[in-house]
């Protein structure tokens, strides 16, 4: 059996092009710098502790004090064991970030257009156009690396699904395990449901055409070995699955057992998020034409005025200084759609909305039908709560859709599912599959719809849009009417730009199209063609908003927090204790995690207890909890508004003793009878474990001492002497799946106290105490995911053995 080279070369030149382009467009890379993302910055002051621990001692601790008083380490990039998947994510992403991400989009997009048996070609003009989508390209800019990470594995996903459902059972089954398995290993889950539901359509149009077809034996056998494929993924990613659902369910992603908020009314205790959270990002119906002319809305919250200013003019005419005037302008935004902060504009690209509707009429049977049914069901729940009935529905009767917020967020599907629309329906206009003539017409009909379309926009924009941003009442007061008028103008300026851009390029790909029709252009020469066009249409929205202006010298990205005097003076201290940084909302930045053993922290999923207590408390300046939270230093801001490190005197210290116990009936009384509690005399206890407590008195011995004696994150060592059992209190989160307490080398019990504390009865006598993290969460995953590789390299080998034995006996 001879391999056929010839065959292979043409998909080699793609995949060094994608590399190309993908170094190309993020080309300060080479230069040793990184891009500065916002999100990263935050991530990186958050895991900064556990990569130190990593790198001192080459193990993983799994749990980290930086932030939240601590908080496991599983949404903060741990490394689990035996995470065979994870490595091959890894050697794909070869790249430097964030070019690996783009070179991902690249090509899990080609490898999804040839098995749907499209020409290299258009695969290659496909995956280019799937790639640049400007959303896609700002949220590497932001750093949503997460969520790039699981949409560039979307299209390989589909592909394997693809090729089960065209009988290449193996191959299929072989593909879709392991994209499923790298999915699952980007660990976002949010956009892996959003592909779950467009998969859910594609299989019922699979399903009503086997019915069709009476091939039902044939669609349940590729359903069934599809339900391995995700089986045998889950079971690959196991460690990550597991630890991800047991932290979910004790933060703020899971359900309180509190019935109150901090300001006594009643708490809605549905599990999954409030519906107000969860639609904050709601797409306006109106904004959804930005995926077509970019700012058509204003384009980004922060986009720049146009070149000819008449917001300037008129500034400059109320006797203002340039330098005044852009003060001003940085003020305003040109974004005038309903939501809060936009980014970008999620703008798929003009040359491809028009492909799509050409599209429309020459694709028929299941690709048209599952396209265009997601993408009206995708559309309609972007809006969130603009379109409330279905939000509403999904939200209360669809399994799971709660646990997200950020809805918008949907039409990455849309990205996906548009160039694979546009593109087939290229192959079929480039192929002899439709008659001359109903070509001919497709191509008039989509022409004339889309441009004519965008020419009643260019024409009618003052009648049928009025450019007023839910923000302009501020600046009709604060400066008038003519001010005003002249924003609205800049606006309306914006806007036509991009709609007459938009226009030409639908008009340019509509001439290509036509002169191949004709004759006058090979089809080689109409493709490259089209591939410059949607690269100029794309890229040059995309770098309106990413560009080398974005990146920055490594060491700014890998020290993004520069240190103070304050952090300087709280450093000179080497105990084990936790820092509050009261300059800036702490519980929403990971600066100070990034030098101290933070209470604060930044992450989309914190420790509900810890929440509760910021809620309740913290955030009042209570300092009566940072006391028990062990609170040495805050951090606030002297006389000229610099940080000053703050030493609290009265901090409870790493461990103590109490004299009285207050009984809880429940969460709500639990953390209620915090306030004003003297904790280091008194310990708060839920009645669920009281029984813990012996019945005997626990007064406080005046002997008795405790005190830490050695510090790690996941083991932290105490030595206790006493002359009568005490009741100790430790200023460590309680967090009861992982961590195990030992008395002597032998296993002993702890419990909660002070709602968020570990507690537990010292027995007389000197004693050396230790907590050790050991989560069972992480053997047990490791292990599954140990016989899930096992299984799948078994399977592996066994398919390639009777297939190419079958073949070499044909031969």
């Amino acid at each position: 059996m001879q391999f056929n080279y010839k065959k292979l070369l043409p998909h080699l030149v793609v995949f060094v092009l994608f590399i190309v382009a993908s170094l190309a467009y993020f080309n300060p890379v080479l230069q040793g710098k990184k891009i500065f993302q916002s999100d990263i910055v935050q991530y990186t002051g958050m895991a900064k502790q556990q990569n130190d621990f990593r790198k001192n001692t080459g193990e993983e601790t799994f749990w980290t004090d930086a932030a939240f008083g601590g908080m496991p380490t599983y949404q903060l990039g741990a490394k689990y064991p035996n995470n065979y998947i994870k490595e091959l994510d890894l050697a794909i992403r070869f790249l430097p970030r964030p070019a690996d991400y783009l070179f991902l989009y690249f090509i899990g997009m080609y490898i999804l257009f040839l098995v749907l048996k499209v020409d290299y070609k258009l695969a290659f003009l496909g995956a280019l156009a799937f790639g640049f989508s400007t959303y896609l390209i700002i949220i590497l800019g932001v750093g949503h690396n997460a969520k790039a990470h699981a949409i560039a594995y979307m299209p390989l996903v589909l592909s394997g699904i693809f090729l089960t459902f065209q009988r290449k059972y193996f191959w299929g089954f072989l593909l879709l395990t392991v994209a499923m398995g790298l999915e699952l290993t980007a660990n976002h889950f949010q956009m892996t449901y959003y592909l779950m539901l467009l998969v859910v359509i594609i299989g019922i149009v699979y399903l009503i055409d086997a019915y069709k077809k009476k091939e039902l034996s044939h669609f349940f056998k590729a359903v069934g070995l599809m339900c391995i494929s995700v089986i045998i993924a889950i079971g690959l990613n196991a460690t990550n699955i597991l630890a991800t659902k047991e932290y979910a369910d004790t933060s703020t992603r899971g359900k309180s057992e509190l019935t109150i908020n901090a300001n006594g009314t009643p708490k809605d205790n549905k599990t999954g998020l409030d519906y107000d959270y969860i639609t904050e990002y709601s797409y306006g119906k109106l904004e959804s034409f930005n995926l077509f002319i970019p700012r058509f809305m204003g384009g980004s919250s922060t986009e720049d005025f146009p070149e000819d200013s008449k917001t300037v003019e008129v500034l400059l005419r109320m006797g203002a200084s340039p330098q005044e005037a852009n003060q001003v302008l940085s003020q305003i935004p040109m974004y005038w759609g309903d939501q809060s902060f936009v980014g970008a504009p999620a703008y798929i690209g003009a040359i491809m909305i028009f492909l799509a509707v050409l599209a429309l009429f020459l694709v028929r049977g299941r690709l048209k039908w599952w396209s265009v049914s997601a993408f009206i069901l995708i559309l309609l729940l972007s809006w969130g709560k603009n379109f409330s009935g279905l939000t509403e529905f999904f939200i209360d009767y669809v399994p799971l859709y709660n646990k997200f917020r950020a809805v918008s967020s949907i039409q990455v599907i849309l990205e996906l599912i548009i160039p694979i629309l546009a593109v087939v329906g290229l192959h079929q206009f480039f192929n002899n599959f439709e008659r001359e003539k109903e070509k001919k017409k497709a191509l008039l009909y989509s022409t004339g719809i889309v441009g004519g379309l965008t020419l009643i926009f260019i024409l009618f924009k003052s009648t049928l849009f009025d450019f007023a941003s839910p923000y302009d009442s501020y600046f009709r007061e604060e400066m008038g009417l003519p001010f005003l008028e002249a924003i609205r103008e800049d606006r309306m300026s914006l806007f036509t730009s991009d709609a007459i851009r938009s226009l030409i390029f639908v008009i340019l790909s509509a001439a290509v199209l036509w002169f191949f029709m004709k004759g006058t252009l090979k089809k080689g020469i109409a493709i490259a063609g089209l591939c410059v066009l949607v690269l100029v249409d794309l890229v040059g929205v995309d770098r309106r908003y990413v560009n080398e202006d974005d990146f920055v010298q490594a060491r700014l990205v890998e020290e993004p927090f520069q240190k103070n005097g304050a952090d300087i003076q709280i450093l000179k201290d080497d105990g084990h204790f936790r820092v509050y940084d009261a300059t800036t909302n702490a519980f929403n930045s990971a600066r100070a995690s990034f030098y101290h053993k933070a209470l604060g922290g930044y992450h989309a999923a914190k420790p509900g207890r810890i929440q509760d207590l910021f809620e309740f408390y913290i955030s009042q300046g209570n300092i009566g909890i940072l006391n028990m939270m062990n609170v040495r230093y805050i951090i606030a801001q002297n006389k000229n508004g610099g940080p000053v490190a703050q030493r609290n005197p009265y901090a409870n210290g790493n461990a103590w003793f109490v004299d009285n116990v207050q009984p809880a009936e429940n969460a709500d009384q639990e953390i209620r009878l915090l306030d004003s509690l003297d904790t280091k005399k008194t310990a708060v206890v839920n009645q669920e474990f009281l029984s813990k407590i012996p019945a005997k008195n626990v007064a406080r011995d005046s002997t008795a001492s405790i005190e830490l004696v050695s510090y790690k994150p996941n083991h932290l060592v105490y030595e206790a002497s006493t002359k009568t059992e005490q009741l100790g209190m430790f200023s460590e989160v309680y967090y009861p799946k992982g961590w195990n307490v030992y008395i002597n080398g032998k296993p002993a019990e702890y419990f909660r106290a002070n709602y968020v504390l570990r507690a537990m009865i010292v027995p007389e006598g000197n004693n050396k105490i230790e907590f050790k993290f050991e989560p069972k969460v992480i053997q047990t995953g490791s292990t599954i995911s140990t016989i899930s590789s096992i299984i799948l390299l078994l399977i592996l080998l066994s398919g390639l053995y009777f297939t190419f034995r079958k073949k070499e006996i044909k031969e």
